[in-house]
């Protein structure tokens, strides 16, 4: 079964997108050298915008960025114009595996007739309008049959365009929990395709070096449940302390960072103390867990965007009313504490949990976030600085800096002064590489 996914996944790849192996470019052929000229560019690490940028680029890497500079001479110029240079950026929580617009609208239907394999054909798909929206990173946190792995595998060796992946592969959780996907279901119904579900000490240990072993970047585990699952409870925990703490030990033994998914104060109280390095959704956090994170440099990972989505699209997927009852429980709460969250000044990375709603819609949590507490440039932090310290990812990404990867995106206007502008990326460059040309 997993082989015949990843296999398939590699073919619909090539075959939808139609680029060969052999076009990606060799490492010892001479690096490109490329000029972006624009109006303006946005110095995400001193908030200050920057007129008449010039970026060169040689290979996949930023070489200079000078204002009011020349190009050197036999250098390609591309001239963007009256536009708004900043890094790509940084989605620290996508599901590409999945999209609300890619099922038949029948939530149980689509439940047994849409495999993996229908995963993989679609996925190539997703990461293209990801990439497409401006986010040249992504975190994908949770995937069935391991098919980030295989995605990110095919984009790294230039099979398809899409953002660079940090693959969490299965995600853990206890039987019965929001990682178990026949909870609620008759007894004797179960699928053959593999699952993260492990439950006591040993068992967690085993499944993180299983996940390592198949190709993780990231390890994630559901340290309480959830909405979008059939358990009745909405953020009760779900792993005892002793099985957090030992997830988190062996990830980091094998050099892996750890993202807790956690709605319920407890849960992520828990999770905190056990050491991880992220916590997702964070709905219900209180003050002792917001003095927590900020003790232990701990990122609190808020997605506050997809309660409107889900509130208004859910009903009509045919999504069971109980999630979208424990949905009301959690979206103005989530957004309160994000609020809580901005003014405590605790560490938040990006985090849209997109593929509960659109891909290529990462960017409409910008507005959101600024909504609900952070400035424009906060937000942009978010996305950019401050997801790639969370990466552990920030000597490469998130920044416009000599040295980092060639990652830019151009948008209309200043972001300063309105953040919706970043719902309209207008060209994409990803590793030197024009991926988005502008209209």
């Amino acid at each position: 079964m997993r082989r015949s996914a990843n296999f398939l996944l590699c073919m619909a790849m090539c075959a939808s997108l139609g680029v060969a192996a052999q076009d990606a470019p060799s490492a010892s052929a001479t690096p490109t050298r490329i000029a972006v000229h624009a109006a303006r560019l946005l110095d995400v690490d001193s908030g200050r915008i920057v007129a008449d940028p010039l970026v060169l680029v040689e290979g996949d890497r930023i070489a200079s960025i000078s204002a009011g500079g020349q190009a050197p001479e036999g250098v390609q110029v591309i001239e963007l114009g009256d536009v708004t240079l900043l890094p790509g950026l940084i989605d620290v929580h996508v599901h590409l595996g999945s999209d609300p617009t890619t099922g038949t609208g029948n939530y149980y239907k689509d439940m047994f007739t849409i495999g993996p394999m229908d995963d993989a054909v679609v996925a190539p798909t997703l990461a293209k309008r990801t990439l497409d929206a401006g986010f040249t990173t992504v975190r994908n946190l949770g995937s069935g049959d391991f098919l980030d792995v295989a995605l990110r595998n095919a984009i790294d060796r230039g099979q398809i365009q899409g953002p660079r992946i940090l693959a969490a592969t299965w995600a853990l959780g206890a039987t019965g929990g929001h990682a178990d996907d026949t909870t609620g279901l008759a007894p004797g119904v179960e699928f053959t395709d593999g699952s993260g579900v492990a439950d006591g000490v040993d068992a967690v240990r085993a499944k993180v070096r299983d996940d390592v072993k198949h190709g993780a970047d990231v390890i994630k585990f559901m340290a309480s449940a959830g909405v979008l699952s059939n358990e009745a409870s909405v953020g009760a925990p779900q792993y005892s302390q002793e099985e957090m703490d030992a997830i988190v030990d062996e990830a980091h033994r094998w050099g892996k960072k750890v993202a807790a998914h956690a709605h319920g104060a407890e849960a992520i109280k828990m999770a905190i103390r056990a050491g991880v390095d992220s916590v997702e959704h964070c709905s219900f956090i209180d003050d002792e867990g917001l003095k927590l994170a900020k003790q232990r440099g701990t990122f609190l990972d808020f997605d506050v965007y997809n309660d409107d989505y889900i509130l208004s699209e859910y009903a009509k997927l045919g999504v069971p009313q109980n999630q979208i009852d424990k949905e009301k429980l959690v979206g103005r709460v989530q957004r309160e504490n994000f609020r809580k969250a901005v003014r405590s000044g605790a560490r938040m990375a990006f985090a849209t949990d997109a593929g509960v709603y659109p891909h290529g819609w990462n960017a409409r949590q910008f507005a959101k976030e600024v909504e609900w507490g952070m400035t424009p440039l906060q937000a942009i932090r978010s996305a950019t600085t401050g997801a790639a310290e969370l990466l552990g990812w920030s000597d490469k990404v998130g920044s416009l800096a000599p040295g980092h990867y060639a990652d830019m995106i151009a948008v209309s206007g200043n972001p300063l002064d309105d953040v919706r502008t970043l719902e309209r990326v207008g060209w994409v460059m990803k590793g030197g590489r024009v991926v988005k040309p502008s209209p």
